[in-house]
């Protein structure tokens, strides 16, 4: 609506007016001594954002007021050390029209009722990338570099691509009847969304460390050089 939404690396989420850019309200929550680069993403959807932080929690707040309406937790952080407790969410999470869902490294995937925050299913699963989702699915890139498709109804895992091991995977795109990743290597690949087999391949400049980009057709990547390209799935 008329509200930009920035965040920053001390656990704050800053609502801006977009005409002037004056701020309209903040949230702020305390961040654990340690956190995974690329941690916390947000997504917003009718007026309402819906925000990962580090320590495995998934904020529901109000788009308009910053107001906080619904706070829950995707990974519980365990281990005596601060390095094994890290449980950060990872990326974005993906909404729908009935719930968000949203992974954390060390921990899990899980999907909530996006209006009540009541949980909906888990499965326990390790991502330091992040998560996509579509009709039928949700997508994950698993901290092995596998990506695993779950029925985003049940949970229920339906296909694992395990052969992009130690290539530093992005998190996935969901692109209808294909999931695109992209890897460290700087290798694109176009997955079939039906049963994970590889349906295309694409190299660029550099390795790429973000997820692609839906630029409706097609989709983009930034390199770590520094190019962005776009590519269309024929």
């Amino acid at each position: 609506a008329d509200t930009v939404i920035a965040r920053s690396g001390d656990g704050r989420v800053h609502g801006l007016a977009a005409a002037d850019g004056s701020r309209k309200w903040l949230y702020s929550r305390n961040l654990p001594v340690l956190s995974l680069r690329g941690s916390g993403g947000m997504a917003a959807r009718d007026d309402v954002l819906y925000a990962g932080f580090p320590g495995g929690k998934l904020v529901a707040l109000n788009a308009a007021n910053g107001a906080q309406l619904w706070e829950t937790t995707v990974a519980l952080p365990r281990g005596a050390t601060e390095l094994e407790r890290v449980a950060d969410v990872m990326g974005n999470p993906a909404v729908d029209e009935r719930q968000v869902c949203a992974v954390a490294y060390q921990g899990r995937v899980a999907c909530f009722d996006r209006r009540t925050g009541a949980l909906l299913w888990a499965r326990d699963t390790s991502s330091n990338s992040g998560l996509a989702m579509d009709e039928r699915n949700v997508y994950v890139t698993d901290d092995k570099d596998a990506v695993t498709a779950y029925d985003k109804a049940s949970g229920r895992a339906g296909w694992r691509q395990d052969k992009l091991a130690r290539r530093q995977v992005t998190a996935p795109l969901a692109l209808g009847d294909w999931v695109a990743v992209a890897d460290g290597e700087g290798v694109v690949h176009v997955l079939s969304a039906e049963d994970g087999s590889f349906a295309a391949r694409a190299k660029v400049d550099s390795g790429v460390r973000t997820a692609p980009v839906d630029i409706g057709p097609g989709f983009a990547v930034q390199t770590v050089k520094g190019t962005v390209v776009a590519f269309r799935i024929k």
